[in-house]
């Protein structure tokens, strides 16, 4: 056995060459290491100041450091952090409990973890044991398929990435998960013919985040929903990086469903991302209506020994969440969200520019789509390698501005949920500027 390396001391090393060493090298990382947050802004390690309009990729919802969730952590941490769900945890059922009535406004049960990938997997594992449990109400055919998008995004693990729409997440890791297939998002015509005996549900997500922020369009959902009582299937909804407000309402359908004349009521939904505010928390939502010819709730489905998790809904996360979301609710961010991502939609059409082909999302889930063709004929977008979405991105980061791909043409913002009208207008002429520069250099 070789002796253990002793551990360096990190004093004067670089965060760079730190994570180099230490750290495995599964991300393409940005050249930047932060070192604190308030609100709206973020810090580098060199003290340089950046207007954070990716807040961790829709996590950070109250933005860094909220008072609100600095006291829930000191409080609850003072009290007790982790307990087994072996034993009942009031935190987790007061956060199920805003979840259910103020979030949902329908009855069911919510079950917790730690992230999106794992509330994704917690729904493809209750459509599987749906179908295993109704088989005798389908002819004693077992119900084990579930229908996604094309350009659809659900996460990392196995079943995430089987259930993903996108080749570029499955490489190298097969054999895949079975029992999954992919539609054009917002086909309806596709969506019906997929259906079949052994589907027992529809999942995607109302805005495609990794895809491009495409949107479900109303006719797409009222299909869904049509197939849903047509063929006594579940219909569930991602709402990992779109739900808890960032559309401009509580659940990202109920945007997406402005102004139409019907509704629609899934059977179970799944979240994690801005829930948390930044602390680690992922959940479930499922429906408690009677599962056609049994004897069971959709929500009983996952009864002890069918699914679990060691940390989700420990005391500390849903106490945590539970501030966050109360927040969202006191000072009314849903509506700032809705009123703030208008006008931010609007300003960047008016603008007219070259390198702007459209403009797409609900509330503060934003996607500006490139022009790659205006792009390509700035002078160094060419020799930089990058995709036109990375190549803004990181030009915007150049003049102090954080932001994220979404997907090879489509730069994203995702500001915080509280963000105010001057950051918004600050944003704006960043990114005005940045394009600017770009079509005409000094």
């Amino acid at each position: 056995m070789s002796e253990a390396i002793p551990a360096p001391d990190s004093t004067g090393v670089s965060t760079s060459d730190l994570m180099k060493r230490y750290v495995m090298g599964n991300y393409g990382r940005f050249p930047i290491a932060f070192s604190r947050g308030e609100g709206s802004w973020i810090w580098d390690e060199t003290g340089k100041k950046y207007l954070d309009f990716a807040t961790g990729i829709a996590v950070c919802s109250l933005g860094h450091c909220h008072p609100a969730m600095q006291d829930a952590l000191r409080e609850q941490a003072a009290k007790l952090i982790h307990c087994s769900n072996l034993y009942q945890i009031r935190e987790q059922a007061e956060l199920a409990e805003f979840i259910v009535e103020r979030v949902m406004r329908s009855s069911g049960s919510v079950f917790f973890c730690n992230s999106g990938a794992e509330a994704n997997d917690a729904l493809i594992k209750l459509a599987r044991k749906f179908g295993h449990d109704s088989a005798s109400t389908n002819g004693g055919v077992i119900r084990s398929e579930v229908i996604t998008c094309n350009r659809s995004f659900h996460g990392r693990t196995l079943g995430g990435i089987a259930a993903t729409g996108q080749d570029k997440v499955k490489q190298g890791f097969a054999p895949l998960l079975e029992g999954f297939t992919h539609v054009p998002f917002n086909d309806s015509q596709a969506l019906r013919e997929a259906v079949g005996p052994k589907t027992a549900a529809i999942l995607f997500e109302i805005v495609q985040g990794e895809g491009g922020i495409n949107v479900a369009t109303p006719e797409f959902l009222r299909t869904a929903a049509e197939l849903q009582r047509e063929h006594g299937i579940l219909l569930m909804f991602d709402e990992v990086q779109c739900g808890f407000g960032r559309t401009g309402d509580w659940n990202g359908w109920e945007t997406a469903l402005r102004g139409v004349d019907f509704s629609i009521e899934p059977d179970a939904v799944s979240w994690a991302k801005g829930m948390g505010g930044g602390y680690p928390i992922g959940a479930i939502w499922a429906s408690d209506r009677q599962v056609a010819g049994t004897d069971f709730r959709l929500c009983d489905v996952l009864g002890p020994g069918t699914h679990g998790s060691t940390f989700g809904g420990t005391p500390l996360a849903s106490a945590v969440s539970l501030a966050v979301l109360k927040t969202i609710e006191s000072d009314g961010l849903v509506a700032n969200a809705e009123r703030l991502g208008h006008q931010i939609r609007e300003a960047v059409k008016a603008w007219n520019h070259p390198l702007v082909r459209e403009v797409r999302g609900l509330g503060l889930l934003i996607g500006f789509v490139i022009d790659e063709g205006a792009l390509a004929a700035t002078e160094h977008f060419a020799s930089s390698g990058q995709t036109p979405s990375l190549y803004v991105v990181s030009r915007l980061m150049e003049a102090g501005m954080l932001t994220v791909p979404a997907g090879p043409d489509v730069v994203r913002w995702l500001p915080p949920l509280n963000v105010s009208e001057d950051e918004v207008a600050h944003g704006l002429e960043v990114m005005r500027a940045t394009l600017d520069a770009l079509v005409n250099p000094d």
